[in-house]
């Protein structure tokens, strides 16, 4: 798979972009606070209807225009697709998939695959749990539209839930409703998850090994808050318990304090929690390697090569790193930022094409 052609209008940035990419390697230069993100970006969102910076689709709109619009077409392994989407700031976005309108997000989904890493992503291993629950969410969205059907509908009830608590006075049946609307969607959430993580960690235990020379045995751990079954009714009827016995902790503070939206992943590496004890290379070696499980997991689960999109992470990987990326991603179209034409990319990657920006404007650049 791989973008052949973006254009974008009064997106971030740019009142007008048009340019086609390299079915291979693409090297966006440029200094910083130009563009080149805000390109990542655009193409990004064509992938699940959403950006990877912000939760505000207003946000997205240049600032003294009413409307932002992308649009690309893109290569599959059997057929070529194209997604328009076009972001108001005054009502919702309008999204077409094929020249068809997409009347629901889930129905974008499972159709372009795009993998980001950025800097903030280095960080992924030693932040907050949110980062984690992010990182499992935006990838089983784009390859799950059932998992992102039940993520939306459980974030929905979760909200009508917390602001229930925040009542003078609580009805345990009206309660009761919303529990067992939670509890719905978050045991399909449970399960997701946990399979997913089995497969991650299957996968990035053999990258992370070939990236240390053996030295180092990687082993991510999906830690919910609700304990896991393998049956989904079972699922349903322990997370119900789980959540009628914290009632008591929910009404003290006021708010939902059981279920996925508490949920965790650990990385160990030689039986050492990385969060607490890791160095910052060892850190940064789970990212790359979890990253890289990413792109593998994609193929695996549905026959398509990712789209990665590599947002000023080169300098910030040492070179040992940097070479074992560039060896690996033979056959994924790379989107690449950098402010500094490195000599080692263009040796790495001979044919790669060179786009310049500045200001929102975007120009080819010869070698």
């Amino acid at each position: 798979m791989y973008i052949k052609k973006i254009e974008i209008k009064n997106f971030r940035n740019y009142h007008f972009l048009k340019t086609a990419f390299h079915k291979n390697v693409n090297l966006i230069l440029g200094n910083n606070a130009q563009g080149k993100t805000n390109l990542l970006e655009g193409i990004y969102i064509t992938s699940i209807g959403r950006s990877f910076r912000t939760n505000k689709d207003s946000d997205l709109v240049h600032f003294d225009e009413d409307f932002a619009k992308i649009s690309i077409s893109a290569e599959k392994e059997i057929y070529d697709t194209s997604v328009e989407i076009i972001i108001k700031k005054d009502s919702k976005k309008s999204i077409k998939k094929d020249g068809v309108v997409v009347k629901r997000t889930s129905d974008l989904l499972d159709n372009i695959f795009i993998v980001v890493f950025s800097p903030e992503d280095l960080k992924i291993v030693k932040d907050e749990p949110e980062k984690r629950r992010k990182f499992i969410d935006r990838e089983l969205c784009q390859m799950k539209p059932s998992y992102y059907e039940s993520l939306h509908n459980y974030k929905k009830i979760l909200l009508q839930r917390n602001a229930y608590l925040k009542e003078e006075t609580i009805d345990q049946r009206i309660l009761d409703l919303w529990d067992m609307q939670l509890v719905k969607y978050g045991a399909r959430i449970i399960q997701m998850r946990k399979i997913f993580i089995e497969k991650i960690n299957s996968i990035s235990r053999v990258i992370h090994n070939s990236i240390t020379n053996e030295k180092e045995q990687l082993k991510i751990t999906y830690c919910p808050n609700i304990p896991v079954l393998d049956n989904v009714n079972e699922q349903e009827n322990i997370f119900y318990d789980e959540i009628k016995n914290a009632y008591g902790n929910d009404m003290k503070q006021r708010t939902t304090t059981r279920g996925p939206h508490k949920d965790d992943i650990s990385f160990i590496v030689n039986e050492i929690n990385m969060r607490n004890f890791g160095s910052q290379g060892q850190q940064r070696t789970c990212a790359l390697s979890l990253k890289l499980a990413e792109l593998y997991l994609i193929k695996e689960e549905t026959g398509e090569d990712a789209i990665l999109l590599l947002d000023d992470v080169m300098s910030e990987l040492d070179i040992e790193r940097q070479e074992y990326l560039i060896k690996t991603l033979k056959d994924n179209q790379l989107f690449i930022t950098t402010t500094d034409l490195d000599k080692k990319l263009l040796d790495a990657f001979p044919e790669a094409k060179i786009l310049y920006i500045e200001n929102g404007t975007i120009k080819e650049k010869n070698r």
